[in-house]
């Protein structure tokens, strides 16, 4: 695999993972609505089932041949990144103040970029460690995690963030050769199978609302991971991670907008320190 064959674009890349970013929170409203009355194993499934139905008008019109790959051992890792991480950031969730599961969610940026380096051999650059610790500090003010933090269920928080940030590689790994759709298709089909298990022992009879729900989280799911996957193919994830900081600050707006809930002088001094990390993620070294 040549490093040298994958694009270098941050701007682009950048813009592509803030849209990522934005999807993403509104797909956290509407996990944080159904939750109440759906189980963690339906949501998980229905949002990777919604995936695979996501690229049925895709292969209706072009067949299957975009969907071809001889990668499939690549794909086989980043679904077992990516749904490890979603039912460990679920179990987090569950036993978690919701604050510290979301921190765990948006410090994978911080891993990123000594993976990508050892895995990759990609740069790592002290802009990049800087602008990923500036991000971090940014998350730990709008979070404000509890005590909570340091008693045992935190350890799936921190595997959730640790197996995102492999994933968030491995999608890096195969853009040289494995666009973004094609990428997303093989996460969604085996993430579905393999998440169809758990409801041999946990589903629940859902009616014509709560199937909605989750078509609606399927879809804005699927449409940022997408978005996401491309970002990562134009440049690499310890250059423009830190911009997926910004799904916390777009959390906090919807948040102010639906329910009234006012961020506090801590929480807007956190969102200016996210905003400077992602500026600085991608800004250009002067000559």
């Amino acid at each position: 695999m040549e490093p040298a064959s994958r694009s270098v674009k941050p701007l682009q890349g950048a813009l592509l993972l803030a849209l990522s970013a934005l999807l993403f929170a509104f797909t956290g409203v509407g996990i944080r609505e159904i939750s109440a009355s759906v189980n963690n194993e339906s949501v998980v499934f229905f949002r990777n089932l919604v995936g695979v139905l996501f690229f049925l008008p895709l292969l209706l019109v072009r067949g299957v041949r975009p969907l071809r790959t001889t990668r499939l051992k690549s794909h086989l890792w980043r679904t077992t990144y990516g749904l490890a991480a979603m039912y460990c950031f679920f179990y987090a969730i569950a036993h978690l103040p919701l604050a510290d599961a979301m921190l765990f969610t948006y410090s994978a940026p911080v891993f990123t970029p000594l993976i990508a380096h050892i895995w990759l051999k990609e740069p790592l650059t002290r802009r990049m460690l800087v602008s990923s610790l500036i991000g971090l500090c940014g998350v730990l003010l709008v979070a404000k995690p509890s005590a909570a933090l340091f008693e045992g269920p935190a350890l799936f928080g921190l595997a959730a963030s640790l197996l995102a940030a492999f994933a968030f590689v491995s999608i890096r790994e195969m853009s040289d050769s494995e666009p973004a759709t094609r990428i997303v298709f093989y996460f969604s089909l085996f993430s579905a199978l393999f998440s169809a298990i758990p409801l041999t022992w946990s589903w629940q009879p859902l009616d014509s609302t709560q199937l909605s729900w989750l078509l609606g989280i399927g879809l804005l799911a699927t449409a940022s991971q997408v978005i996401m996957s491309r970002a990562y193919g134009l440049a690499p994830p310890g250059l423009i991670g830190p911009v997926a900081y910004l799904a916390i600050v777009f959390a906090g707006i919807i948040a102010w907008l639906l329910w009234g809930e006012t961020p506090d002088t801590l929480s807007l001094l956190g969102a200016a320190l996210i905003f400077a990390a992602s500026l600085l993620s991608v800004a250009r070294r002067r000559a």
